[in-house]
């Protein structure tokens, strides 16, 4: 290389380190405030009042005081809507599916069939698919919806402006918001999600830190944990509003740890310079019906839910194995129980709770009445009835204390994604490396997290 040009390239490397960190985005916002005084000169405009609708609404949802409080507002209405909404439909779809599994298994006995082919064939493997379609479908039915009304209005776009500074402090990408968003319905569709980020250091940062905030299938174990454990404690009128503010709670929680190991990567394997981030806000528009129905239903929901159902049905038969295969006079099950049982009490949970996710990695819908089952000492998953009789079994006969309960939240928000999440981590990033990591940091994460809990517990109390 020429001497005049190395002395060039050294003298803009030293320039560039005195330029600051709002460089970028004093540069954009000089060019844009070049071209708009280009355009007055060049351009007149003609009913110039039809965008004040916009402009005022925008006043509110992008306000540096109120745009995040409604934002959390309007995060909690989905929520809530979604949970209300889920709950009925998602018991009727249960109970018609394992009428199914009933009439089908009565119809294999009545031909003969042997109690192991029955029994491996529909209350394991069809169980375990049922479990997953009548848990999943209900809430990714409301959920994506109504996310895809608020994608088509226009108003996600104003999310990610609301947390850019977040996220950019962080060293990470405004439009994480976005994906971030997505995976409260499903961490595989908040993975998939990632390629509206075209700089592939940002968009590795989100895929690796999906996983943090919770898909719907954690949100049955974390409902329940809030029903029996915190709104026991406050008067019927307000338990549910409490119940609901320890979810949203653990939600947030979510998000700081996404935004923490963000800060963390973007620090050390992903280091590297942020791109700049450019968000022209769209003008609100009227949704398209036919564009939510297609979107949500059969390019979200029905996408997802079919990778599910993939990795559910090995979870289900996985699960009917360990209960029926006995060796030395006990269960597999028992004896993983066993096995699990002192890294579980180390981290203030227990055997049956390991147990119950490491056959949950195809599925977390399956947590609870996979734990059930162990507790009852059941040959397959067992039903969830009310949560009277779940505290009954947890709490009177097993022992479980308030430490169990947060530790378990704890655990259910940060440990490894699901194995249809693993899956299309691989098949957006194509490598190994990525791949194991996004599986194995947010378990390592989960378990440090509870040991630091358990322990301070211990010394405290």
């Amino acid at each position: 290389m020429p001497a005049d040009a190395q002395v060039i390239l050294d003298r803009s490397d030293t320039l560039r380190s005195e330029l600051g960190g709002s460089f970028r985005d004093r540069m954009v916002e000089a060019l844009y405030q070049n071209a708009q005084r280009v355009a007055s000169r060049s351009v007149r405009a003609t009913g110039a009042g039809k965008w004040d609708f916009d402009q005022r609404v925008d006043r509110l949802v992008t306000s540096r005081w109120l745009g995040l409080p409604l934002m959390l507002l309007l995060l909690g209405a989905v929520f809530w809507v979604t949970i209300l909404g889920a709950n009925v439909p998602s018991q009727m779809l249960a109970s018609a599916l394992f009428a199914v599994e009933g009439a089908a298994a009565a119809w294999f006995e009545s031909l003969g069939a042997p109690w192991w082919l029955t029994g491996f064939v529909w209350h394991g493997v069809f169980r375990g698919l049922a479990w997953v379609v009548s848990v999943m479908l209900p809430p990714m039915a409301i959920f994506f919806p109504v996310f895809t009304i608020l994608e088509d209005l226009g108003y996600l776009p104003r999310v990610a402006f609301n947390l850019d500074w977040l996220f950019r402090r962080a060293g990470a990408h405004g439009k994480q918001a976005l994906t971030m968003a997505m995976g409260f319905g499903c961490n595989a569709a908040g993975v998939t999600s990632t390629r509206i980020i075209d700089s592939p250091r940002e968009r590795l940062l989100a895929i690796l830190t999906n996983n943090f905030v919770p898909c719907n299938g954690r949100f049955p174990t974390l409902i329940m944990l809030a029903v029996i454990f915190v709104a026991a404690s406050f008067p019927p009128a307000v338990a549910s509003f409490a119940a609901a503010g320890a979810v949203v709670g653990v939600v947030l929680l979510g998000v700081a740890f996404t935004l923490a190991v963000s800060w963390a990567l973007s620090r050390t394997v992903l280091s590297g310079e942020a791109s700049a981030f450019t968000l022209e806000l769209p003008p609100y528009r009227r949704p398209s019906f036919l564009r939510i129905l297609y979107t949500s239903l059969i390019d979200r929901t029905i996408f997802v839910l079919g990778r599910a159902m993939l990795t559910a049905a090995p979870a289900g038969a996985v699960i009917w194995l360990l209960a029926n295969i006995e060796v030395g006079g006990a269960g597999l099950s028992t004896h993983a129980i066993r096995a699990l049982g002192p890294l579980g009490e180390a981290v203030g949970l227990d055997g049956v709770i390991l147990l119950a996710y490491v056959i949950a990695i195809p599925a977390n819908e399956i947590v609870v009445p996979t734990m059930l089952m162990c507790y009852l000492g059941g040959s397959m998953m067992m039903d969830v009835t009310t949560y009277e009789q779940i505290r009954a079994v947890l709490v009177d006969q097993h022992g479980w204390t308030l430490l169990t309960a947060v530790n378990l939240m704890l655990f259910s928000l940060l440990h490894n994604p699901c194995a249809t999440t693993i899956l299309t981590i691989w098949k957006e990033t194509r490598s190994p490396r990525w791949t194991a990591l996004g599986a194995i940091m947010p378990l390592a994460i989960a378990f440090l997290v509870c040991l630091l809990t358990a322990q301070a517990s211990r010394l405290l109390l």
